[in-house]
């Protein structure tokens, strides 16, 4: 025990009595005994105990209700205290006065789920939320109200918010899901980012915080409330933090605790951009950054990003996968290595809770070189160049080298340690290392869709779909029905003016015609003869895409946030329809007076190249038609999609634009997560037996901008370490289980611009392979720290040796071994080789751990793999598996 058992007994008591006294706040009936919550300049104090605490972010609309118990499981697996969200506004009022809670916008199941798994719960309920969410969670009917100015004091929209926010806090009160009830909800935020726009509004935005704050207080929720983002939060309010990093971040005042409500693990994208990826290795460096200067409640920002089904992306250009990088990906399946190293984090911060919640002011700080630096927690001063003292009980300490080029060696409390770039090392005794920042040891898995069926076979009569699996095939038909260009009910209406597109649709739809009609007489067509041109239609700014029909042919368009459209037109003689239809893609959700955003054209439209001069379109007789016929009869929905005459889809006809086609499909049985690939298709939407897919569109990204590898060290933004490059944002699109049935599911699509339906295709997501690589070197499991031995002096740390775990997805098992290696193995996952050093019965070892298992642990040693293959050398496992179904493999092990 390296003369350091009585701290190390202490410390595990303390540890021992902390989990105890969170025990205490047991969980009865489903939730808890009541408890109160306040703070000091420390942190959180729930149930009268300080807590360091892990909060996920999960949005429950961007999942499935069903769902919501194996993300809240894999959540707290990962070691989160607390689950957290946002309230999503324009999906519980879509009307005024109108509410809804059902469904993926039942918050209240959410929450008691939420409960009764023993977390707590952070309800941010804004009302804004940005979040990448359709107009940043505001309902678009908010915008028509009389006189009202979004976020400021301005007195309609106070009295809107102030009805929804306390529509909220009431229901939670009836559903007793505040702590001091019983329930889950220890934390609440009113607004939300409002400090980066505030500015805009002047002396109108200072008054509305400081209302925002006194009515959210008025409540009585009984629990604290955050503005982040917020420097000039009041006093009653605790200011937060967002972003890449937070550990330098301090609230605007000292009785306040250092929160960081949005750590950012990953970034959002947009279509025709490319992905982002943030290395686990700096995430890891940020939080452990982060408790090591005083943080003490971290929300990682997403924990699952989840799917912006039907039309709930927001703008502009969101697109439907929300993903977000997160260590839960968007179908609910872990992403490793991020889930694994952020739980061994986890684990290392807890067992440094006892210490780090009994230091009243700030930790003792120690430079240890030009930029390495230690912050020591302790119940009495220690000196780094001196033996603990005996009336020690408590005492962590984090040592941070933030060099991001240079490996360092220090020499800490007598002891040595090796600190690599840009990392953290954490001990939770101030002697023994638990988590190293830089030094992953979980596994990596590798995700593929692989098809179930190719969706057409040469074999088969015009039209047919061929689905055809390993176990199962269903032949179906492809039908289709052409969208009606420009008006197709007695709905529309028409004005001597262009409208603003939201002020007509209020988003009942994304799509909004524009027709009019233009007269050319035969001067115009001999004057275009004799110059060799012709005529040009000018849009001075759109927004998000327009389409340009004429005489009912779509001849072009443009995309884009406010961007100019110039189309050259081919016009005959007499009467041409010009049908306009202009496309949201999603309304803007981040910034100042988005009310005054809109969507659709700016400024004048024109006619150049005519005789005697430009034509100003904008006061000619337009006609208005909201939406698509298809859109309206929901022909997507299985009982209403007979309304409409469908045709059977000819080979020759199926990449014709603005066209409906559906068919049904069967699915085998099992818990399978679905993705439906719509790479082959242009533009459009899609939905499977009436649930909304979600927009799709297959813009590729640009060519360049991909780093061959990515380097973690050194600090991070959402350009950095990029991916995807040359390839369509999205193709995959998830099907949640829930949604299928095991035969006759209904797909519908509508495709604007002229994608092939027979080349869909319905992918199984999950993880096939497996890999890991450990040293002897590495650290051992942070399990291993709640042993009772180590604290009675049975089980040294120096005789503690590290482990490898290997899992698949649940209901997968370890089906082969396709490389394992104890030595010194070269290579990467997927492309591993052997070194001159390997013991010859490594695969035999690891098949007998983890074949036909969900999960295997493998001791790294010598002993495991005996005898010694290469004596005097630190060696190294690596392995790779395969996982599989169990009806879908033979056992063996192929290396």
């Amino acid at each position: 025990m390296l003369g350091f058992r009585a701290p190390q007994r202490l410390h595990f008591i303390v540890a021992t009595a902390l989990l105890a006294a969170v025990a205490s706040i047991a969980v009865v009936g489903g939730f808890f005994e009541p408890f109160n919550v306040t703070y000091d300049h420390r942190a959180l104090i729930i149930g009268g105990k300080r807590r360091m605490l892990i909060s996920a972010g999960v949005h429950y609309p961007r999942a499935t209700p069903e769902m919501w118990p194996g993300i809240i499981r894999k959540c707290k697996e990962g070691g989160a205290d607390v689950i957290q969200t946002y309230v999503f506004w324009n999906g519980h009022e879509p009307v005024r006065g109108q509410y809804y809670f059902e469904g993926r916008y039942d918050l209240v199941k959410f929450v008691k789920l939420v409960g009764s798994s023993g977390l707590y719960f952070h309800l941010r309920i804004g009302p804004y939320a940005c979040a990448e969410w359709n107009f940043g969670g505001f309902p678009v009917w908010l915008r028509d109200i009389q006189g009202i100015k979004f976020r400021t004091n301005n007195g309609p929209f106070k009295v809107e918010m102030q009805r929804f926010v306390s529509k909220i806090v009431e229901m939670m009160k009836e559903e007793m899901l505040f702590s001091w009830q019983g329930g889950p909800i220890i934390l609440l935020q009113i607004e939300n980012e409002y400090g980066n726009v505030e500015g805009s509004y002047g002396k109108g935005g200072k008054e509305y915080v400081k209302w925002a704050a006194e009515m959210a207080l008025s409540l009585g929720a009984g629990v604290p409330w955050v503005m982040c983002k917020q420097t000039d939060a009041p006093e009653t309010v605790i200011d937060t933090c967002n972003g890449f990093y937070c550990d330098a971040f301090k609230p605007n005042a000292y009785k306040k605790p250092k929160i960081w409500t949005e750590d950012w693990n990953g970034w959002y994208a947009s279509w025709g951009g490319r992905l982002p990826h943030r290395p686990v290795e700096d995430n890891a460096f940020a939080v452990a950054r982060f408790f090591q200067r005083g943080g003490s409640y971290n929300n990682y920002y997403m924990f699952f990003g989840g799917t912006n089904f039907d039309r709930t992306a927001g703008g502009p250009f969101q697109i439907t996968s929300y993903d977000y990088d997160a260590p839960i990906d968007e179908y609910g399946l872990l992403s490793e290595p991020k889930w694994g190293h952020l739980k061994d984090l986890h684990a290392a911060i807890k067992l440094c809770e006892p210490a780090l919640v009994t230091v009243d002011h700030e930790p003792q700080y120690f430079k240890l070189g030009p930029m390495q630096e230690a912050h020591v927690y302790s119940n009495v001063p220690v000196k780094v160049n001196e033996r603990l003292p005996k009336n020690l009980s408590v005492c962590s300490a984090f040592l941070a080298n933030i060099d991001e080029h240079k490996s360092v060696a220090v020499k800490f409390f007598g002891k040595d340690y090796t600190l690599p770039p840009w990392s953290v090392i954490i001990l939770p005794d101030c002697k023994n290392l638990a988590f190293n920042t830089a030094q992953v040891g979980s596994q990596i898995s590798i995700k593929t869709s692989s098809p179930l069926f190719s969706s057409y076979s040469n074999t088969t009569a015009p039209g047919n779909l061929l689905l055809a699996a390993k176990d199962f095939s269903v032949s179906s038909t492809w039908m289709a029905f052409s969208e009606p260009i420009g008006i197709w009910n007695s709905s529309s209406f028409t004005t001597q003016q262009i409208l603003e597109h939201l002020n007509v649709t209020k988003d009942a739809s994304d799509y909004l015609w524009y027709i009019t009609r233009i007269n050319v007489s035969g001067e115009d067509i001999s004057y275009w003869k004799e110059k060799d041109s012709h005529p040009a239609l000018t849009i001075h700014n759109i927004r998000d895409v327009a389409r340009i029909f004429l005489n009912g042919q779509l001849i072009g368009g443009a995309y884009g946030n406010w961007v100019k459209l110039e189309q050259t037109l081919q016009l005959v003689q007499g009467c041409n329809e010009l049908a306009l239809l202009s496309e949201a893609i999603g309304l803007k959700n981040y910034g100042a007076f988005i009310e005054k955003d809109g969507a659709g054209f700016r400024g004048p439209i024109k006619l150049t190249g005519f005789k005697d001069g430009e034509i100003d379109l904008s006061s000619f007789p337009w006609t208005y038609q909201v939406g698509l016929k298809g859109e309206f009869v929901k022909i997507f929905a299985p009982e209403e999609t007979e309304k409409v005459n469908w045709t059977i889809l000819q080979p020759d006809k199926r990449k014709k634009a603005f066209t409906w086609f559906k068919t049904d499909f069967d699915i085998p049985d099992g818990k399978v997560t679905y993705a439906l690939d719509l790479g082959s298709m242009g533009k459009g939407q899609a939905w499977v037996n009436g649930h909304g897919l979600g927009r799709y569109w297959s813009l590729v990204a640009p060519k360049h901008g991909c780093p061959g590898t990515c380097n973690y060290r050194g600090a991070y933004n959402e350009n950095k370490c990029l991916t995807n490059c040359g390839k369509p944002t999205q193709t995959l699109y998830h099907i949640p289980r829930e949604w299928l049935q095991a035969s006759s599911n209904l797909l519908v699509i509508f495709e604007e611009t002229g994608g092939d339906p027979l080349e869909i295709k319905l992918k199984k997501h999950a993880t096939v392979t497996i890999c890991s690589q450990v040293s002897e070197t590495h650290y051992p499991p942070l399990s291993s720290w709640h042993n009772p031995e180590r604290f009675t002096g049975n089980l040294s740390f120096d005789k503690s040796q590290p482990e490898m775990h290997l899992h698949c997805d649940d209901g997968y098992a370890i089906s082969s071994i396709t490389f394992a290696s104890f030595g010194t193995p070269h290579g990467s996952c997927q492309y591993f080789s052997k070194g001159k050093c390997h013991a010859q019965n490594s695969s035999f070892v690891i098949s007998e751990a983890c074949l036909g298992r969900n999960s295997c642990d493998i001791t790294v040693s010598i002993t495991t793999f005996s005898p010694d293959p290469c004596r005097g050398t630190v060696k190294t496992l690596a392995v790779q598996a395969e996982c599989s179904p169990p009806s879908d493999y033979s056992l063996h092990s192929s290396f």
